[in-house]
């Protein structure tokens, strides 16, 4: 049954954390915007495909957002009490503050299912539409932008010059075409002035030229004497096939495999895989390299008795007979040189089936530590706000922003290490988390016991009370001072 305390820090928790959540989310969405900024300018894309790119390049920031907003939501609505001194009236009551957390902490449970199940489900596929798209749209050509007294070549086998552009965009003066053939020649077209525009199903560029002439090489590879051909003209009408500027659709089963584009499940089955192959490359390692050697090294005294003992042998190559130690030195190099191609080949198989078997690993882990952050920024936002006792955005602001810059600092040293094979994934992924959730019993517990954390006045007694100590010592270094 819901009381009327927990509706009072329900209400004042909901409306900081939607405002929070929104913004955090709109800044992320922005500086991934301004990431892929290059890769959209000039492509004469329209508003339905760069919605959709932000639309599925956003999907994978919540699980940042929500973390965030807690954090930043849960420090205003503790320190909006505790400046109202409601929080005050509360614990007076004899309400402790984990009881007065409670309705926060089930919603924070609540908000962490729902990161995990949209990490889990939503994420992946918006990762494989977003790849797919944004492949279409890193090899799609610049959009048709005629410069004057520039050449354009985005059209494939022609480059383009206009010495000037009338102000309809139609009207265009000193053209210049290089056209390229498969062959060797190359054929251009030169024209005093002319019109282009579009065909009707946009597929075509048309030029109308005027005045002009037309060079024209003709031959073959196999012989060097060719025909040149001039021929002038009054008017001539040319054609180019726009179709290379259109945005290719892939399909998304081409990156269906990535392991950014999987969930816990797929990730569990591609790692049993990953794990297993790469135990099958040592394996298969140890039996090439075993099919190599004939003998185990045996020690010295093996060979070393089955001889005379008066005869005294210094190394293995006096057993071998003048007449077969060519063969037998080739034999041994032929041999070395196999093992170190298996063991390079090997050794360079077994790092590939390794990386992939990290960045599987990551994402695994990624997906419960991103979940259970939510929670654990909780434990720091609630009793931060309890004992700041400030409201609005200045403070908690602040001191928000600093511990979320921790976190996120904490999540990408911890995945390059995972990355760089330094640490295992577990300690790399769950070390925000390791770090964090015991500053939050830490910090709760303060809170709980009314701890003088950020009151002013609680240092100045302090450094008044130890002032004396420090007397006797800058006394004497003055006296110090003043000898020397």
């Amino acid at each position: 049954m819901i009381k009327k305390l927990d509706k009072l820090v329900l209400r004042s928790f909901i409306g900081p954390f939607i405002a929070t959540f929104f913004i955090a989310f709109f800044v992320l969405m922005m500086q991934s915007l301004w990431k892929y900024i290059d890769d959209l300018v000039g492509k004469d894309l329209d508003l339905l495909t760069i919605g959709k790119f932000l639309w599925y390049a956003s999907a994978s920031l919540l699980t940042l957002a929500m973390p965030i907003a807690i954090l930043i939501s849960s420090i205003m609505t503790f320190g909006n009490l505790g400046e109202s001194f409601e929080l005050v009236a509360i614990k007076s009551a004899g309400i402790s503050l984990l009881r007065f957390m409670r309705p926060l902490m089930l919603v924070s449970i609540l908000l962490c299912g729902i990161t995990f199940l949209f990490a889990n489900y939503v994420i992946p596929y918006a990762n494989l539409k977003f790849k797919t798209l944004y492949y279409d749209i890193t090899y799609k050509k610049p959009a048709l932008d005629l410069k004057q007294g520039t050449f354009y070549n985005h059209i494939p086998g022609y480059a383009i010059k206009v010495g000037k552009k009338d102000s309809d965009g139609k009207t265009i003066h000193n053209v210049l075409i290089y056209e390229q053939q498969p062959m060797l020649q190359d054929n251009s077209i030169i024209a005093e002035k002319g019109t282009m525009g579009f065909s009707g199903d946009k597929k075509f560029l048309e030029f109308t030229l005027y005045n002009g002439f037309r060079y024209q090489e003709r031959g073959n590879s196999m012989d060097t004497s060719t025909e040149f051909i001039r021929l002038g003209f009054k008017e001539y009408k040319k054609l180019f096939d726009l179709s290379s500027l259109q945005m290719m659709n892939t399909p998304d089963s081409i990156f269906k495999n990535d392991y950014k584009m999987l969930s816990v499940r797929q990730l569990n089955t591609s790692i049993d895989s990953l794990s297993k192959a790469a135990d099958s490359s040592g394996k298969r390692l140890r039996i090439e390299v075993s099919n190599q050697l004939h003998y185990h090294n045996p020690p010295d005294s093996v060979w070393k008795k089955a001889l005379p003992i008066q005869k005294k042998i210094k190394s293995f190559a006096e057993l071998v007979p003048d007449s077969a130690k060519f063969i037998v030195f080739e034999n041994s190099v032929s041999i070395a040189n196999t093992m170190k191609n298996a063991y390079q080949f090997s050794g360079s198989e077994w790092d590939n089936k390794q990386k992939d078997l990290r960045n599987n690993l990551i994402e695994w882990h990624r997906k419960f530590s991103l979940s259970l952050a939510c929670l654990v920024l909780f434990f720091i936002g609630a009793p931060l706000g309890s004992i700041i006792r400030k409201g609005g955005l200045g403070m908690p602001l602040v001191v928000a922003i600093i511990f979320f810059l921790l976190f996120h600092l904490l999540n990408m040293f911890g995945e390059k290490f995972v990355k760089d094979d330094i640490t295992t994934p577990f300690v790399g992924m769950w070390l925000s988390i390791l770090v964090l959730a015991p500053l939050g019993a830490l910090l709760t517990y303060k809170a709980m016991h009314d701890s003088q954390l950020f009151n002013k006045e609680f240092y100045y007694r302090f450094f008044k009370t130890i002032r004396p100590f420090f007397k006797p010592v800058a006394n004497m270094f003055n006296r110090t001072k003043k000898f020397s």
